[in-house]
């Protein structure tokens, strides 16, 4: 049986030699205050700065780190992945390791989660990037926040605090990590938010270039996709092609009328737009459909559906904590 910590702290570490002693010295002065056990975990994902030293070296003297180091370059995504399915705490807090998120807010976190929450986010404010960083995250938080119905300033700040089983459920690939709160709360599980310090950062450089929100709306797509229609395929290509089937025979409908009042009809690029969307809609449907036989020929009822608890003979548990 594992004998699980209190707290387990998540770090994607990439070309961030520099920073990670003063990281770790940070984190377990903060950490050794709280009384409770607990892990530092580092992934490094793919350095070639020499950062793998460096956690070497924290290792030796620290029994609380734990090192996970992958064959290359990943992504973010993966890292976080990787900590999630190695982390054993029963909180399992992931923050960046460029030193701009402080750990002296872990307190902060912590009380917040207890009032009940399975994820809590936090919200760099204020924001000590450029302006040229600034503008774009906001308008991005603000459409985030709009297309996905949660009330979060800042989605894409890494420093985030789980519950364990919110953390081990869930399924991260690609740069899905930008959105875990949106994934986290489609799971059915309760998000929160805590205003933190954001310090500038002291060294290194960003490893995010423009056109990450060009990608970060493509996965906002994938995700709100994901977490709407994985399972009914067909309410979204269906409701498509039933908008497009409708047009198409409206308006040839329209020309079929002028048809029979003597008007010639076969020049007119109505005609073929109306046949175009009627052909459209019955493929979406068509591909809706065929959704559907495979969503019900492969997928897995048990994986449907999150449990908060169970009551009832000897089978009582509460998934709350």
């Amino acid at each position: 049986m594992i004998n699980l910590n209190e707290i387990s702290i998540v770090i994607p570490v990439y070309n961030e030699s520099q920073s990670l002693e003063q990281l770790h010295k940070q984190l377990t002065s903060t950490l050794s205050n709280l009384g409770k056990s607990y892990e530092i975990v580092f992934v490094d994902d793919g350095s070639s700065d020499g950062s793998i030293s460096s956690l070497e070296k924290l290792y030796a003297k620290d029994k609380a780190v734990k090192i996970i180091q992958l064959r290359r370059n990943f992504g973010k995504a993966a890292a976080l992945s990787a900590g999630f399915k190695y982390a054993d705490g029963k909180i399992i807090i992931t923050m960046d390791a460029d030193l701009q998120d402080d750990p002296a807010e872990i307190p902060k976190f912590l009380s917040k989660i207890e009032e009940g929450y399975d994820l809590v986010s936090g919200w760099r404010y204020p924001r000590h990037d450029s302006f040229s960083k600034r503008v774009p995250s906001k308008l991005f938080n603000q459409v985030t926040s709009l297309i996905s119905g949660i009330k979060l300033h800042d989605f894409n700040c890494g420093f985030k605090v789980y519950r364990r089983e919110t953390a081990k459920g869930i399924k991260l690939y690609g740069e899905l990590h930008r959105y875990l709160p949106v994934l986290v709360h489609g799971k059915g599980f309760k998000v929160g938010e805590v205003k933190i310090n954001h310090r500038p950062r002291q060294s290194g450089q960003s490893k995010y270039g423009a056109i990450r929100y060009i990608r970060g709306f493509l996965d906002l797509l994938t995700v709100m996709f994901l977490t709407d229609y994985c399972l009914k395929p067909l309410h979204f290509f269906g409701l498509l092609g039933l908008i497009m089937l409708i047009l198409g025979f409206i308006i040839n409908a329209y020309l079929s009328v002028l048809w029979f009042m003597g008007q010639g009809i076969g020049h007119r690029p109505l005609l073929l737009f109306g046949v175009l969307l009627m052909l459209m809609g019955i493929q979406f449907i068509s591909l809706g459909l065929l959704g559907e036989m495979i969503q019900f020929k492969t997928s897995d009822t048990s994986e449907n559906f999150t449990i908060r608890r169970i009551l009832g003979s000897q089978r009582s548990q509460n998934f709350e904590k």
